[in-house]
């Protein structure tokens, strides 16, 4: 069984943003929420074995991703967590049109072997924490511009935790960074996407529960071709809504448009 130190280290060589390094100079640049971090590694790997293309990966908050393409970055294309960054890069004229939905996202609690709390879907043992001053570090994503984050802060407010969990919140810059603090010794738990959850490199570094989704907007996930978007960029929109890309997806807990 390994340390807990060493349990720590693994998480944060797995979720680290990655997540092409054999990917040519020349291939096109993917930006793409940190939810997708494990799901869309898989779904470019298979786009390469298929012989469609190689394709490079960057991985971030929704928000941050956002701001970059409206200051020039090259990528050709962007998966969002959050389909308002979307419509808002579209009604600059930055991208091709309004994209595609591509996925609607939920959230857990994660709750890592060292801690004293469950993972319990209904929060009641994370107020009992809070209220009997048991909770020290939760992690989440920064509401400020990751959309995983909006929910758990939505799903907290929710159950009436929110002013309380403040002095507790350790914050992710995306949701693969919470994922980290929420794996470590740093925090006792946090909210995470249930993408990453579900990853196996997860599996050995702690146990989650699905929140109920009424408990926060829906993580309605859209994808679009940026304006500069070549035929590699092209074939990859169009392989995300194939069936290979698709089974990828449901296996990462997303629920797919039309199903």
């Amino acid at each position: 069984m390994p340390s807990l130190r060493r349990r720590a280290a693994l998480a944060l060589l797995l979720l680290a943003p990655p997540l092409a390094p054999c990917a040519a100079a020349d291939a096109p640049v993917i930006a793409a929420a940190a939810d997708l971090t494990f799901a869309l590694a898989e779904i470019a790997a298979k786009f390469e074995a298929e012989g469609h293309g190689r394709v490079r990966l960057s991985m971030g908050s929704s928000g941050n991703i956002a701001r970059q393409i409206e200051q020039g970055a090259p990528y050709q294309m962007f998966l969002s967590a959050d389909e308002g960054f979307v419509f808002r890069l579209a009604e600059r004229g930055l991208t091709r049109g309004r994209g595609d939905l591509y996925a609607i996202g939920r959230i857990v609690i994660f709750i890592p072997p060292h801690s004293d709390l469950r993972p319990d879907g209904t929060l009641a043992d994370l107020r009992a924490a809070i209220e009997g001053n048991r909770l020290r570090r939760f992690a989440i994503a920064n509401p400020e511009h990751a959309p995983y984050g909006v929910a758990a802060m939505q799903a907290l407010r929710s159950r009436g935790l929110w002013d309380g969990i403040q002095r507790s919140l350790v914050l992710g810059e995306n949701v693969s960074q919470a994922a980290q603090f929420a794996t470590t010794g740093n925090s006792q738990g946090g909210i995470i996407a249930y993408s990453l959850a579900l990853a196996p490199a997860m599996q050995p570094l702690g146990r989650f529960a699905l929140i109920p989704e009424a408990w926060h907007e829906p993580l309605r996930q859209r994808m679009v071709l940026l304006r500069n978007a070549g035929p590699a960029a092209e074939r990859f929109y169009a392989y995300m809504q194939e069936k290979p890309a698709r089974e990828t997806m449901v296996r990462y807990g997303f629920v797919l448009p039309g199903e």
